[in-house]
């Protein structure tokens, strides 16, 4: 048992009424797993119900299920349940007594479950059954979640499965534990010390992951090192594959192109050449023999100066489907990025994932996945989704969302994404006419593609609360449960992250969850309002940037972006400019480019406009835009006053670092505004708005600032 259960057992016998929450001082690191006792009617109601766990069969997963689920009960009802009723896990292959039950599995597949109550000689009987043993996991945390967000368990028929079959975390790791866009410190893998020692974090985050349903790690940066691949490094990859196991995550590793030179002492990385093949053919053979169950590869190639295949005149297709060949006889896949940019000066970065993988639409081999990013430029605040969804019917396509939060204010601004996802993925393509959302492309239903993935980029780290701050974990838990289910709710989401991460107490979770589901679109407005995007600091990504210019690349500056100039502002995407609304289906270019239907949301990813251009508020452009800017900073007073508010429902730890943090990004999002307000008023020479405050700081003031050691560069 853990300390904080055996403190509140202590209670229970000694019979004491458990104090509010706030009482209780935590840090952050039980997630959403914290078990805390319900209130004592709330408990005894359960209690009438929920019985003794039955003995399971003896394996990893199920022994790891049984004693969850007691740990679980244990600190949400008390030790003692004398409701008279049982609760019965397992499998028809581990359990004779489900197997009798004849319980209808076929549509749980190989990973879902199903929760039915009965009755067994006139007493309650719960039965999580499976068809395998991580199913049943899977239904051991969603039962707990039931009691955990205070539903009904007394009459249940549920049965859920995964609408996604890899649903995977994308740690941008490196072999010195620092992590690429990482804020929550450093990478929880110590690669020093494995395979010899396996800190108890391991099993913990398996715990987690398993808890959403996420099924798989990728465990180093796509900016990879062929280090990564030999030998010592496998042997430390397989001891962690050992820990996640019985939690039903599998490992994955990011391979470097030219590691066959690297490592493999060949003179070339070329992958029609039969060396080069017979290395990863030999390097696959290598690594499953350490790790049986290893999932296979994540490539970048081509893109930021990684090598690839382009680099020997083949395309994306030779490269991935040579890697596919090496891990399909062991059922292994490889995850080929269409995040790509060339070395030469695109006319628009936006139209170069589509332009470089159109083309080789049914070229790819069954077991490769092209992982695209939501949108096409790199995880902005705000995206239109990538033109690649509902283009490619031939190719298997997967999702990438960013979790970490690089152009979102790092760990210290409170942005909720489940809204940004759920925006993305109930975006229709038109592909197959009206209804072909995203979430249709990801999941497979649209082009029945045999193998479907969501990946998200991981926001954890060694802090103690895993994600850099308290609601950050709401990213990685609304990024499992929509990777299970691409159309569930953000909201529905949120309000079960917030009742099991801090309280049911629907005092708590109405006036949180409306926070958290403004949280991003406040974000949007003081840094990136109205379509405008990539006008953050050079590199580092912290803080606004919209001056930047020069450099190695015109695509890698703020200026090639907004296009700001005394006329007017934005980016000409019609017919009339880059023309990259072609790329997306007739329904959505014709929409993208009428001013009369566009989004003003999307307005200025799409369209130069003049600065006096009347948008619907009836305010021209420019005043729409300050306004905008300061909008979102009242959002923050908002989200500021709301938390103050909630103090009763939360413990002084958590409630303190929230309060501070939400202190910090109130400044920023001043900073956002006032430093935005002055460039773009450099620019076009207009008045603030009627009542708007000018910036308290010159121009140069605020391009002056340098940030040489913010995190995560």
């Amino acid at each position: 048992m853990r300390p904080s259960h055996l403190l509140y057992g202590l209670c229970l016998a000694a019979g004491l009424l458990l104090a509010p929450l706030a009482a209780w001082a935590e840090d952050g690191h039980d997630l959403w797993l914290r078990y805390r006792p319900a209130a004592a009617g709330e408990a005894a109601a359960y209690r009438a119900s929920v019985g003794a766990v039955a003995p399971v069969a003896d394996t990893p997963t199920l022994k790891v299920a049984r004693a969850e689920l007691e740990q679980g009960l244990a600190g949400l009802l008390g030790e003692r349940r004398d409701g008279g009723g049982e609760i019965l896990l397992g499998t028809p292959g581990s359990s004779p007594r489900i197997a009798a039950l004849k319980l209808p599995l076929d549509a749980a597949g190989d990973e879902g479950f199903r929760i039915r109550t009965l009755t067994d000689g006139g007493r309650p009987l719960t039965v999580i059954a499976a068809n395998t043993d991580i199913g049943v996991l899977h239904g051991v945390y969603r039962y707990l979640a039931l009691i955990q967000t205070r539903q009904a368990v007394d009459r249940l028929d549920l049965l859920d499965a995964p609408k996604v079959r890899y649903r995977l975390l994308n740690h941008w790791d490196n072999l010195d534990r620092s992590v690429e866009r990482g804020y929550a410190g450093q990478s929880i893998w110590d690669w020093w010390r494995l395979p010899d020692v396996k800190d108890p974090r391991y099993a913990d985050y398996a715990r987690a992951n398993a808890s959403i349903g996420i099924n798989g790690a990728v465990l180093n940066n796509v900016n990879a090192k062929s280090d990564s691949l030999t030998a010592p490094y496998i042997a430390k990859a397989a001891a962690l594959a050992d820990t996640f196991r019985p939690y039903g995550i599998k490992v994955y590793l990011s391979a470097r192109f030219s590691s066959p030179i690297e490592i493999g002492g060949l003179k070339t990385a070329d992958p029609l050449d039969p060396a080069v093949r017979a290395f990863w053919k030999a390097k696959a053979d290598e690594i499953y023999k350490a790790i049986p169950d290893f999932g296979g590869f994540l490539v970048k190639a081509n893109s930021e100066g990684q090598p690839g295949p382009q680099d020997y005149g083949r395309t994306h297709a030779d490269g991935a489907n040579m890697l596919a060949q090496a891990v399909g006889p062991h059922g292994g896949i490889v995850m080929w990025r269409a995040f790509v940019y060339s070395h030469e000066q695109p006319d628009d970065r936006a139209k170069q994932g589509y332009s470089e993988f159109k083309p080789f639409d049914g070229q790819f081999a069954q077991n490769v996945i092209v992982q695209v990013k939501n949108g096409a430029i790199d995880f902005q605040p705000r995206e239109p989704f990538h033109p690649l969804f509902g283009a490619m019917p031939k190719t298997n396509l997967g999702m990438e969302f960013q979790i970490t939060k690089e152009y979102l204010g790092f760990s210290t601004h409170l942005a909720y994404l489940g809204t940004m996802w759920e925006e993305v993925l109930k975006a229709d393509t038109f592909a197959a006419g009206p209804g072909s959302t995203v979430a249709k492309v990801v999941d497979g239903k649209l082009h029945g593609y045999s193998r479907t993935l969501m990946a998200g980029v991981a926001n954890i780290g060694t802090d103690r609360n895993w994600s850099g701050s308290q609601f950050d974990q709401a990213n990685w838990y609304a990024f499992g449960r929509l990777a299970w289910d691409p159309e569930a709710s953000s909201e529905a989401i949120a309000r079960d992250w917030a009742a099991m991460t801090f309280t049911p107490d629907r005092r708590f979770t109405g006036p949180a969850v409306k926070m958290m589901m403004g949280s991003r679109e406040a974000v949007v407005d003081y840094m990136t309002p109205m379509g405008l995007h990539h006008l953050m600091g050079r590199s580092h990504h912290y803080g606004p940037g919209p001056w930047v210019a020069g450099g190695e690349r015109a695509d890698w500056t703020s200026v090639y972006y907004h296009k700001a100039d005394k006329a007017g502002i934005g980016f000409d995407r019609t017919t009339k400019g880059s023309d990259a609304v072609a790329q997306y289906a007739p329904p959505v270019a014709a929409a993208f480019s009428d001013l009369s239907k566009i989004d003003e949301k999307d307005l200025l990813w799409f369209h130069h406009l003049p600065w006096d251009y009347r948008t619907r508020s009836g305010r021209p452009l420019w005043d729409e835009l300050v306004t905008r800017y300061s909008r979102g900073v009242k959002a923050v007073d908002g989200m500021q006053a709301t938390w103050a508010g909630l103090a009763p429902y939360v413990d002084a730890e958590r409630h303190g670092e929230v309060a501070t943090y939400l202190a910090i990004q109130r400044r920023e999002a001043q900073w956002w505004r006032d430093a935005s307000v002055a460039y773009f008023q450099s620019i076009n020479g207009l008045p603030l708005p009627k009542g708007e405050t000018p910036p308290p700081l010159s121009l140069e003031a605020y391009e002056a600032m340098a940030f040489p050691y913010a995190p995560g560069i």
